[in-house]
Order: structure tokens, then C-alpha cells, then sequence
């Protein structure tokens, strides 16, 4: 350092970009960065610019900043590559100024452990307030026989089918005492751990919960149970390739990419640098597609099968749609979307089977949320005719053109959108699945005047005769509160 007053550190590279020497206080950066001295730059920002300048051979002067776990680190360095074929580079550090990292918000930890929790999840269900199951989905090998007496058993609370360490209740306890709670399920060897994620508007009581539970343990085999999870399919058809072979092999480490990606992103391993934390949210978003595109593959080679077949049953579509709105609420409530579902009282006797209508209505919600302007309405409706009960899921989205509304229906089509997240399946499952109940889904649209999908299942006409339910007082309705309605002109398909 006698060359020029301002230079605060030296440090030389190799031409295999190793640290070869280095005044403190960059030698400490290095090995508190989880280097070695000599050893490989540790250091991102100072890799990264030390690469460029050996690479194209040019001296870089730039700031760089870093982290040492307890302080955020900003330095001006210049990087001078040496001459005559040497190889290496010659590194002066300038303008050295720490200062302490901020403490990280427990309300952030929270939440962060919560997104990893949900990713490592191998069976998901939806739960009322009254903690009885919705819906219940898991592709683990040794889940199949739990998730078969959860189908079974929808409507009943979701803790009648599994062991809870130190519970001697039948009935559920508070969600409180069951998130984190330890359990035992029957047919699996392995130990679980539940967590309740409840929904709803913050401050109110919740409207109902998504189940996640974890296992502790890695699964012995995969590979020998994918064979004997396809055995056991609802429905009526044993799944494909990727259903049977490639989902339950995938899953479980695409989820741990993801949950080890969001570790990185949320420095819940320590502190990084924000473009490091950049790429670490990239890949979690790429790893959840990933996951999406697994769900749509398993589901689209289950209705494409010759065999398959629903489990048709008496439902109440009013009640399947307000229970969808509920699983989507906090979703729409993020967008300033207000969903309008049919009232308590308000009744539409159907023959179809309860979760795959769940299934269509939650995919239509999902989309109308997704592809809404914020601060607008999604109204679900109502229909009956004769011998068909309908239910009407309509945005004030931007609409589809009279040549779009048959393509959006096709496989893989996204109608040129890019960057959703969607794989493009979603409607095209849904018609699969509204025809093999005997009914059919269908939209009607214009371009800006949002879209009505209206989804047709057979009516259930003796609960129809039976008992006719009682009025429901109307509802004050603002102008601006009103469905849209698709000009005439427009034929629908």
C-alpha cells in the first residue's frame, strides 16, 4: 500500500480465479464467506467481476457489496488482469464501509417458513372452519390408503383419520393446538407433522384452513411405491406414465428445489446479496410451475383414459361454489377482487361428483382472479332447465373474441399469454371432466366485456320436487355491481 494513499487492500487471483493472497480485511471477508485462503473467490460480486476482467482481458473498476453474516459490506475495487499470459488478476479494494444488517421481521420468518412448510407438504386438503374436509389430494406412495378414507369421508373432521401424539380427544381441538402438531397415519411408517394454514380476512375468525402435512422422513422407495400408487385411483382409471412412473418420483424433489431455493431467497441460511436472492426466487418460481405442469400432466392423462369415469352423487352446487369461493377468497382479497357467491339459503340440487366440480369451479375462480383487472367483481350464479343445473363463474376480465372461445379450451393453449404460470391445461381438463359427469362447460364472451363460463351438470330432479328452498330476500345491488352481460351479437359456442 505505498503506491497510492487511497488503496485500503490488496489481493491476487490465480488463472483458476482462486484467491492466492489478500490483506485483511478481505482475507476475513473470505473465509467468513465460507472460503478457504488460498482458495475460490467466496465472494460473489468479487468472482463475478474478477471472471469478466480475466475473461475479456480489461481492467474493471466498480462497487461490489457482500455480506459476512453480521454486517452488509459496499467497497470500490479495481481489477487489473496481469500481462505477458501470467494469468490471474491483480485486485485493489477502496472505500470500505460496513454496516450492520437489519434484524430480520419474526412476521416475515413466519411467513417464509410457511411458503417452505406448503412446499414440502406431500398431502394438501382444504378444511371448513369446523376443520371437516373439502378436498384432499397426495400422490405418496403410503398416503394412498389415508387419502382413500379422506374421499370417503368428506364432510367429517380431518383428524378422525389420524393419530395425533398426545391427543386422547376425538373431537378436533383449536387449530392452534393441531398446527405443528405430530402424527401417526395409518399405513404409513413414517412420522408426520401438520400444518394449518387458515383463511380469511385478517382479524376475523377463519373461514376455513388448506392442510398441509409433512413427512419427517424421506420416503424408503420410491421408485417400488409409484408402481403400487397406481393402483389405487378414484375415478375409474389407473394413471399414465407421468401420473404413475414420473409424479410420485418428481415431486417430492422438485418441492425440496423449492424449499431450499426460498431458504436462499428469504436468508433464512444468511445473509446474501439481493441479486443472489434474485436468482433464488427465479428458481422457486420455475420449480412451482414445474409442479403445476406435473398436477395438469397426471390429471389430463386421467380423463384422456378410455376407462375413466366419475363418481357421480347428489350435491348441492351452491354449496360447492360458496366453499370454492371460500378456498379462493384470500387470493381475490389480494387484488382488491370481490367475489360474489350464491347466499346462505340459495340451493341448486345436482347429479355429479362433489370434488371434481370443486375441481372445475376452483380452476374457473382461479383464472377469473388471475386474469381480472384489480379492484373489480367475479360473480357466481345460479341456473336451472328442465333436466340441467348450471353455475355461472363471470369476470370483467378483457374477454375473448368469438374465435378464442373454442381454441381456450384446447390442450396447451394460452392464448399467447406468457410469464402466468399456467400450463394451459386448466380448461381443457375441466370440459374432460364436465362431459364425463354428463354435462358440459361451455363460455360466453366479447372482447372487454369480461366472460361468463358456465359449467352444466345433470339436475338432481327428485331433491328438485321434493322440497323447494325457501326465498332469499334480494341482495341490494349497486349499477356497477351487476354481472356482465355478453352483447347478443356475440354468438356463444
Amino acid at each position: 500500500m505505498v503506491e497510492d494513499g487511497t488503496v485500503l487492500a490488496r489481493a491476487e487471483t490465480d488463472e483458476a480465479d482462486r484467491l492466492i493472497s489478500a490483506d485483511e480485511p478481505v482475507a476475513g471477508l473470505q473465509l467468513s464467506c465460507g472460503g478457504e485462503l488460498p482458495g475460490t473467490i467466496a465472494i460473489p460480486a468479487l468472482l463475478e467481476t474478477v471472471r469478466k476482467a480475466r475473461r475479456f482481458g480489461l481492467k474493471l473498476a466498480r462497487s461490489i457489496v457482500a455480506q459476512d453474516g453480521m454486517q452488509s459490506i459496499t467497497a470500490w475495487i479495481e481489477v487489473e488482469p496481469r500481462r505477458g499470459g501470467e494469468g490471474g488478476c491483480k485486485i485493489r479494494f477502496r472505500n470500505w464501509q460496513a454496516t450492520p444488517l437489519p434484524a430480520e421481521s419474526q412476521e416475515e420468518t413466519d411467513r417464509y417458513r410457511a411458503e417452505i412448510d406448503r412446499d414440502l407438504a406431500e398431502l394438501t386438503a382444504q378444511i371448513d372452519a369446523g376443520q371437516k374436509l373439502l378436498a384432499v389430494e397426495s400422490e405418496a406412495a403410503d398416503l394412498v390408503a389415508l387419502v382413500a378414507l379422506m374421499r370417503e369421508g368428506i364432510g367429517r373432521p380431518w383428524t378422525d383419520f389420524v393419530d395425533i401424539d398426545g391427543d386422547s380427544y376425538r373431537q378436533p381441538m383449536h387449530w392452534r393446538l393441531l398446527d405443528g402438531a405430530t402424527l401417526r397415519v395409518p399405513g404409513s411408517e413414517r412420522t408426520w407433522r401438520a400444518r394449518l394454514f387458515p383463511q380469511g380476512k385478517a382479524g376475523a375468525p377463519p373461514v376455513g384452513f388448506e392442510l398441509a402435512l409433512a413427512a419427517k422422513e424421506p420416503l424408503a422407495s420410491p421408485l417400488a411405491s409409484a408402481g403400487e400408487a397406481g393402483e389405487v385411483q378414484q375415478s375409474g382409471a389407473r394413471p399414465g406414465l407421468v401420473g404413475r412412473d414420473l409424479a410420485p418420483v418428481l415431486r417430492q424433489p422438485i418441492a425440496r428445489i423449492i424449499a431450499n431455493a426460498e431458504t436462499i431467497r428469504t436468508r433464512l441460511a444468511g445473509p446474501l446479496a439481493d441479486e443472489y436472492a434474485d436468482y433464488a426466487a427465479d428458481i422457486t418460481v420455475a420449480g412451482q410451475h414445474l409442479l403445476g405442469l406435473l398436477d395438469d400432466l397426471s390429471d389430463m392423462e386421467v380423463v384422456e383414459a378410455e376407462e375413466f369415469s366419475t363418481a357421480p352423487d347428489r350435491i348441492d352446487l351452491a354449496d360447492v361454489a360458496r366453499q370454492a369461493a371460500g378456498i379462493l377468497g384470500v387470493r381475490a382479497q389480494e387484488r382488491g377482487i370481490a367475489i360474489d357467491a350464491p347466499r346462505l339459503g340459495e340451493s341448486q340440487p345436482a347429479i355429479a361428483e362433489f370434488r371434481r366440480v370443486l375441481q372445475i369451479l376452483l380452476n374457473l375462480l382461479g383464472n377469473a382472479i388471475r386474469y381480472s383487472p384489480e379492484n373489480s367483481h367475479i360473480w357466481i350464479r345460479l341456473e336451472d332447465e328442465e333436466t340441467r343445473a348450471r353455475v355461472i363463474v363471470a369476470d370483467q376480465g378483457p374477454g375473448l373474441s368469438v374465435e378464442d372461445q373454442e381454441r381456450v379450451f384446447e390442450k396447451f393453449e394460452r392464448l399467447g399469454r406468457s410469464g402466468d404460470g399456467g400450463s394451459g391445461l386448466g380448461l381443457y381438463i375441466s370440459r374432460r371432466l364436465a362431459r364425463a359427469m354428463g354435462g358440459d362447460l361451455k363460455v360466453e364472451s366479447a372482447p372487454g366485456q369480461g366472460a361468463r363460463f358456465i359449467l352444466e351438470v345433470p339436475a338432481d330432479l327428485l331433491a328438485s320436487s321434493a322440497s323447494s328452498p325457501p326465498p332469499v330476500e334480494p341482495k341490494p345491488m349497486r349499477p356497477d355491481d351487476r354481472p356482465p352481460r355478453i352483447p347478443t351479437s356475440q354468438p356463444a359456442p
